[in-house]
């Protein structure tokens, strides 16, 4: 925060962006040093994101580079509204979408979209029971289930814009959402009960 304009005797603050913040995906493109300190630092983010929707770790790893591939390629329409990792998560969210909208015409790679990441969970979360819970009864979802799921209450995202991602009806996401729903209570309680 940087003090302003003094009015009447007050002085108002007023916020000012360091020079890192103000810079665009351009200027960072532009310097392959600087570039590749924010890429190292974003990676992580960006994988995590997608590893935590997904839980496939090939897949994840396909979808992060694909999703930095296609910023770099369309940095110049980033408009700086947002975080540039955050606009790098929101590209590779699109991609996550059409790479399972893809996969659900495949039943074999169904039954692969759920590996095992215990190797890439810290050790907080491999010690917390309920995670395990959570993670096990997630495995059980039809991916479609498991995306719409994360969208809807990891993601907070509405109804009309999972569909949207999803290419359905609101009507028949409401009907994914429901289905995934008692499909996690179920999976969850009988885990609960073992």
């Amino acid at each position: 925060m940087n003090l302003g304009i003094e009015r009447a005797g007050i002085e108002v603050m007023t916020p000012v962006r360091s020079t890192a913040d103000a810079v665009s995906l351009e200027t960072l493109v532009a310097d392959p040093v600087r570039f590749r300190a924010w890429y190292d630092e974003a990676l992580p983010r960006v994988y995590r994101y997608l590893l935590t929707r997904c839980g496939d770790q090939a897949l994840a790893e396909e979808v992060t580079q694909e999703a930095f591939v296609e910023a770099i390629r369309s940095r110049r329409k980033f408009r700086g509204r947002s975080d540039p990792v955050t606009w790098v998560i929101a590209i590779g969210r699109n991609r996550l979408v059409d790479h399972i909208r893809h996969d659900r015409r495949s039943a074999t790679r169904h039954l692969r979209l759920i590996d095992s990441r215990r190797e890439l969970e810290s050790s907080a979360w491999r010690t917390s029971d309920e995670r395990e819970a959570i993670d096990q009864a997630l495995a059980t979802l039809l991916p479609d289930q498991r995306l719409a799921l994360t969208l809807r209450y990891l993601d907070q995202l509405p109804v009309r814009e999972i569909a949207s991602l999803l290419h359905r009806s609101e009507s028949a996401t409401e009907s994914v959402l429901s289905r995934a729903r008692e499909a996690f209570r179920l999976a969850y309680e009988g885990h609960s009960d073992a």
